[in-house]
């Protein structure tokens, strides 16, 4: 019996349709989760995780200590990977939103990796 998908898994589906990361041109995608934000970008040909940064970690949590804004954690999740991305020479990327609106907390990490370096 075929699962059932929410409207947001249905629309991440229809955009992976579309959106492949390559070994030039790899995949950044964000998953949003109420506390949170996690980001990766995956080369999909390859089938690897080249770099990845998330809301959670001690560094992210240092980083935006001071910091009351409502989305610094996802601006320093998005400047984190850039750097991570940059280091292992990757300069541009294609970007998955993984079906959620770009607004908000996803809108935010994409302008800070762009800010940081990122093309997309």
């Amino acid at each position: 019996m075929a699962k059932r998908l929410g409207g947001r898994e249905r629309r991440h589906l229809r955009i992976r349709k579309k959106i492949k990361g390559t070994a030039e041109r790899p995949r950044l995608v964000v998953f949003r989760s109420n506390k949170h934000i996690y980001a990766q970008i995956v080369d999909d040909v390859g089938g690897r995780t080249i770099a990845g940064a998330c809301g959670s970690a001690k560094m992210i949590a240092e980083k935006i200590k001071e910091d009351k804004e409502r989305f610094a954690e996802s601006r320093a999740v998005g400047e984190i990977l850039a750097e991570r991305a940059i280091k292992k020479g990757i300069n541009r990327v294609v970007f998955d939103r993984a079906g959620y609106r770009y607004h908000g907390r996803i809108k935010a990490l994409a302008d800070a990796a762009r800010k940081a370096g990122l093309e997309f």
